[in-house]
């Protein structure tokens, strides 16, 4: 297996609506920045890459069938290899590791993830249809399954289980908001409080319109390569940004699409195939997890995403963790909603399964130097979302993903002053981080460990 760098990356400015453009054209738009930003031409770059891996969620949005092509053809890639991945909102998460996948297995030394959606073509209501969709159409959607309904009722669980509060919840909707005010490619660049969150009108309680992400007409695009790739391009011409950014891990996670297929799993079954290594080798984790399950808690209930521990777990294994919360130096997380980030907290091991809502409260996943107006009891440890995240940045389905890759490869080069023109949101000198996408009820979860390579 061939080692794997992201060495570009390029999104379009998130919005409401995109009626300037079509859903191909705003393709190229984030194209066009990651090609730029290696200084290439662009005649050049087509020449020399591989091909392509197309992702978006839905051709209701578009009313297009086999819209990626269509996108392929728009770019200049004909006849270059190409396919499309779908798998909800988890899509440009997916579409990232087949482009490594092309790489790593020695397919291609060149190739471009690239995702998009266009939502604003359809009134909201429609388009929250569209989303329902992604749940069984024969069992839950007929009895009112949309997705809000649906985190209300996980989370309402998650607080009766565990003691999550709603003012817990709305410390993800204001770290994640004032984090997007910095960021110039956000939806939703506004500073909020917590009694604005609690204010804000009412979904599906306890879920406020600041704890739900919005739908977004966007798109993202990033480049990998391998070493003889990076060699090709350099001697093109191409000025690549040091230090390297290698792809380490991936993982993925699958679960039931039915919540109420999901098993209860025993004490020993989990912490034997879910627990994180740092919770196995911890004796007072082990001991608070026996009274849990002492307790009638159960793992992964309607309150936790199974899928997400596989994916994470995964990833961490093969990029070398053990202990993500202190060896990540920030995740960029599938925040659709403010309790699914408190959820993946857990899923993710940067807390114990239970205390999600005391960790969003705590200050560990906040920045430095960054006014959010809260008194935080614990200094950063591990920023989540220093973009703004889904909440703020906006949820165009099939680029979300691609776009959390851009935003950790900048951190990781050094370079969110030059593309945000604005310092604030730029980490000291990160070394590693993660990007984590969720589709469903946490039905495909995908992780990708991102590194700065040494010596570079």
């Amino acid at each position: 297996m061939r080692p794997v760098y992201a060495i570009s990356g390029g999104v379009s400015k998130f919005a409401k609506s995109r009626p300037d453009k079509t859903f191909a054209a705003i393709v190229k738009e984030a194209y066009d920045y990651a090609i730029n930003d290696i200084d290439l031409d662009f005649p050049t770059f087509t020449r020399l890459v591989d091909g392509s891996v197309a992702s978006y969620f839905s051709d209701h949005f578009t009313r297009q069938l086999m819209a990626a092509i269509m996108t392929q053809d728009y770019l200049g890639l004909l006849p270059k290899p190409s396919h499309r991945v779908e798998g909800g909102g988890a899509t440009g998460g997916l579409c990232f590791q087949e482009a490594w996948k092309s790489i790593a297995s020695g397919h291609m030394d060149i190739c471009v993830a690239y995702g998009f959606e266009t939502m604003s073509h359809v009134e909201t209501w429609k388009g929250n249809e569209f989303i329902a969709l992604a749940s069984d159409v024969s069992f839950d959607y007929p009895v009112g399954g949309f997705y809000s309904g649906y985190y209300a009722m996980m989370v309402t669980r998650h607080m009766k289980e565990f003691g999550t509060t709603v003012e817990q919840m709305a410390h993800v909707s204001v770290k994640n908001h004032i984090n997007a005010y910095h960021n110039p490619y956000a939806q939703k660049r506004n500073r909020y409080t917590i009694e604005d969150v609690r204010n804000a009108p009412m979904v599906a309680w306890p879920l406020t319109r600041l704890d739900i992400c919005v739908m977004s007409d966007g798109a993202a695009a990033t480049i990998l390569v391998s070493e003889e790739g990076l060699k090709k391009l350099e001697d093109a011409g191409a000025q690549i940004a040091r230090p390297l950014v290698k792809v380490t891990g991936i993982g993925r996670g699958t679960d039931a699409m039915r919540m109420a297929d999901r098993p209860h799993v025993d004490f020993d079954d989990f912490i034997a195939n879910y627990a994180t290594p740092q919770e196995k080798d911890s004796d007072e984790t082990l001991a608070y997890y026996k009274e849990l399950w002492r307790h009638g808690t159960r793992y992964p209930g309607v309150h936790s995403f199974r899928a997400g521990r596989t994916a994470g777990n995964m990833a961490y294994k093969h990029a070398g963790i053990a202990d993500p919360l202190r060896e990540l130096d920030f995740v960029e997380l599938h925040d659709a909603y403010t309790s699914s980030e408190i959820q993946t907290y857990e899923d993710l091991g940067l807390c114990r399964y239970g205390e999600g809502g005391a960790f969003a409260a705590s200050g560990k996943a906040f920045m430095s130097g960054v006014d959010y107006g809260l008194d935080l009891p614990d200094d950063p440890i591990c920023p989540v979302n220093p973009s703004g995240g889904l909440i703020a940045c906006g949820h165009p389905v099939g680029a979300t993903g691609l776009m959390q890759a851009v935003f950790a490869i900048w951190q990781l080069q050094g370079s969110v002053d030059k593309h945000f023109g604005d310092a604030t949101l730029q980490l000291e000198a990160p070394q590693r981080g993660a990007i984590h996408s969720h589709a469903g009820t946490g039905t495909y979860v995908t992780v990708s460990v991102l590194e700065r390579e040494a010596g570079n």
